[in-house]
């Protein structure tokens, strides 16, 4: 069974893809000539945040 470290370490690694996916979303609808912020991206933000307060809750027991 995993510890609470662990699990908070893999969810920070889950939060950074989940930006990194967050930023490729913008630059490609920059290039797009979108004007404005994607859906998907909006989504994709949204799940990050979920992450990173799970692993508030986890660091903070």
């Amino acid at each position: 069974m995993k510890d609470r470290e662990t699990i908070a370490s893999e969810l920070q690694t889950i939060a950074e893809d989940l930006n990194d996916l967050s930023m490729r979303l913008l630059s490609d609808a920059i290039e797009a000539g979108q004007t404005t912020r994607p859906p998907e991206e909006k989504n994709v933000s949204q799940a990050r945040r979920a992450v990173e307060k799970a692993i508030h809750h986890l660091t903070s027991l």
